[in-house]
């Protein structure tokens, strides 16, 4: 039974909120004052705090801060009198759920509590799948507190049982690939085959065969027939990882497969069913991409069904300071060290504004307990000068020069993790082989370095 707490210290209004929300059938206990309230919050577990805002001495805002600070996840509904409103979105801006203005009907009270504790049920669900990821399927990188983090693992919970399309957008290592697997896990496919394939890693001439199969004789080369990944797929789901980088003419074939839920061999004309589940994701936008004639309209529309949008890591600063607690855990655990972070560190990484997000932050702490001997991390150490947070100043530097500092310093980086490999830096950064060669040839990077 959902347990709320009242606080209000005119004895009439607060007995008679009591009345009401107990007819309803939640389980109810009363606070004369706002300290009594601070103090009752702060120590039961309630689902819900009904708190007025203007009380004598130990006002709404002390219970809402009081709440919060030992039961983040109870969600506080602020009361508030004509001319208070100002107050009531402090108190929201402060963590409240919401507020109802006086005077109010049973009903509207009633409504804003059942959303509430609807709220904390949601929540609860999703910190515990949240853990359930963290332990089952390594999806660690996208945990944290912040409210970007919260709202992706809300989404996941009511996705994921769905067979839904899915469309995940967002800057390379971001955690596009770790979302679609949680999707994944939590579906009723979760038993049958996740298969990715990322579209920019395979040639143009190779996508279709890859995908769909081929017939025996085809194309030259063909010496037997082969089933394509749709069919290893079957009953699963597929991931499509840079989807913007596969060919208009392609593009036009994967409508039809995801249409007519049928594929066909190439040098075959008799369609195959198949069951799966599509997932997509770029780091591009595609209504840019459409626009430009490079994508197909119908397609988009097609796969932008359930819309998943990852920030960047300068967007969730709060969260830097969890995930580098737990990629030094990770990696203490890997290496069979215990290294561990000086004072300054978190300060310093959280100013860094980390261009290949989660995924570099992450190879910095390997390099960095790697390196370390078990001792501690400096700032130094996990963040080299070269890549300190650079701010505007006199120097003359231009936005451009900032950004292909950057993109230098990761492909030399994943080039250095790679050996040399340019097929592997360039999915280990997220763009195409192309795309890379490019970027070395504009920025002179040479590797080894000359």
């Amino acid at each position: 039974m959902p347990k709320i707490l009242v606080v209000d210290d005119q004895r009439n209004m607060r007995t008679t909120l009591a009345m009401m929300l107990r007819g309803a059938g939640y389980e109810v206990d009363e606070a004369s004052d706002g300290s009594q309230g601070a103090d009752m919050g702060g120590r039961g577990a309630y689902d819900v705090v009904l708190t007025d805002l203007r009380m004598g001495g130990f006002d709404g805002i002390g219970v809402l801060r009081a709440v919060k600070e030992s039961h983040a996840m109870t969600e506080v509904i602020v009361m508030t009198a004509y001319g208070t409103i100002e107050s009531a979105v402090e108190a929201m801006r402060l963590g409240a759920f919401d507020y109802i203005q006086k005077p109010f009907t049973e009903q509207e009270l009633l409504v804003k509590v059942e959303r509430a504790n609807h709220n904390r049920r949601l929540a609860n669900e999703v910190q515990l799948l949240a853990s359930e990821f963290k332990e089952r399927y390594k999806f660690e990188n996208i945990a944290g507190r912040s409210q970007a983090v919260r709202e992706v693992l809300g989404r996941i919970v009511k996705v994921a049982p769905t067979d839904a399309t899915v469309l995940i957008t967002g800057e390379s290592g971001t955690g596009k690939e770790l979302v679609a697997k949680a999707i994944h896990a939590n579906s009723r496919r979760a038993d049958r085959p996740f298969v990715p394939v990322n579209c920019a890693a395979i040639s143009e001439t190779l996508l279709e065969s890859e995908l769909f199969g081929h017939a025996r004789g085809s194309f030259t080369g063909a010496v037997s027939a082969r089933k394509g990944l749709f069919e290893e797929a079957d009953g699963g789901t597929f991931f499509f990882d840079e989807i913007a980088e596969t060919p208009l003419t392609f593009q036009a074939k994967l409508l039809r497969a995801i249409q007519e839920n049928e594929i066909r061999r190439v040098g075959e004309n008799k369609p195959i069913h198949i069951d799966v589940r599509i997932i997509a994701a770029t780091n591009q936008e595609l209504l840019t991409a459409v626009a430009e004639k490079r994508f197909r309209q119908d397609l988009y529309y097609r796969l932008n069904v359930a819309r998943f949008v990852l920030p960047p890591l300068r967007d969730r600063r709060e969260d830097i300071a969890v995930l580098l607690e737990f990629f030094l855990e990770k990696y203490n655990r890997k290496m069979n060290t215990r290294a561990r972070f000086s004072d300054g560190v978190v300060e310093a990484v959280t100013a860094y504004d980390f261009p290949g997000n989660i995924r570099e932050l992450e190879n910095m702490v390997e390099q960095a307990v790697a390196l370390s001997g078990g001792g501690p991390i400096t700032a130094d150490d996990v963040l080299p000068a070269t890549l300190q947070p650079k701010r505007p100043s006199s120097s003359g530097r231009t936005l451009a020069d900032v950004v292909d500092m950057a993109e230098r310093q990761a492909i030399e980086a994943a080039l250095r993790d790679c050996d040399g490999s340019r097929e592997k830096a360039a999915e280990v950064l997220g763009i195409s082989a192309t795309t890379l060669w490019r970027k070395m040839t504009r920025l002179a990077i040479t590797y080894p370095p000359a």
